[in-house]
């Protein structure tokens, strides 16, 4: 059973991840903060040290979401390529997902932080590592099952895959227009039954 104490913390974070994100580290402001948690600064300082824990706390938060669905999506039932096919039709709808957050947590942060927050920066960087990771490892495995055969590197494939991916949902995010991302789901599509071969 949670504290009082846990709570709060908790209930703090779960209502700044979506404004850190919107906003960015430097664009979020306290008043910004104690107005959507109802509570003063001197109550949110006492669950966290400073703005940049906060700000460190609100992007995990939002990257656990991610990784979480992600892991999801990659463990379905099937071969590699019915796992490769569920997180691209995740992504298809990628932006709806994204919404509450505030947007993509990887975009957002990560273009805000670059020059400013060079630890926000740096988890970032490690998150999108992780990603590609996890659908390198779905690759390798497929590969030596014998499911499938690929041109690259495990890694390599996945990270071009993903470099297609975040380039997708920052045109969408930047023009508002989800074609970007719908188009180049169903390229990926066709790339991955091409590129990716059965033995």
């Amino acid at each position: 059973m949670s504290t009082k104490a846990e709570r709060t913390t908790a209930y703090i974070i779960e209502t700044v991840a979506p404004i850190f994100n919107k906003f960015g580290y430097v664009g979020t402001s306290m008043s910004d903060l104690t107005e959507a948690t109802g509570l003063t600064k001197g109550a949110i300082y006492g669950n966290f040290e400073n703005k940049e824990s906060l700000a460190m706390s609100a992007f995990e938060y939002n990257r656990n979401h991610l990784l979480a669905i992600i892991d999801d999506k990659l463990a379905v039932e099937g071969r590699a390529m019915d796992k490769i096919h569920s997180l691209l039709r995740f992504y298809r709808q990628y932006d709806v997902y994204t919404l509450p957050m505030g947007g993509c947590p990887i975009v957002n942060v990560g273009v805000d932080a670059q020059h400013n927050n060079h630890l926000l920066a740096a988890a970032v960087k490690e998150t999108i590592k992780e990603i590609e990771g996890k659908i390198a490892l779905v690759l390798e495995n497929g590969s030596k099952n014998g499911e499938i055969h690929i041109p690259v590197p495990p890694l390599q494939f996945a990270k071009q895959l993903f470099t297609m991916l975040q380039g997708a949902i920052t045109m969408s995010t930047m023009t508002r227009d989800r074609k970007y991302l719908v188009n180049t789901i169903a390229y990926l599509e066709q790339l991955v039954k091409r590129e990716i071969k059965k033995d």
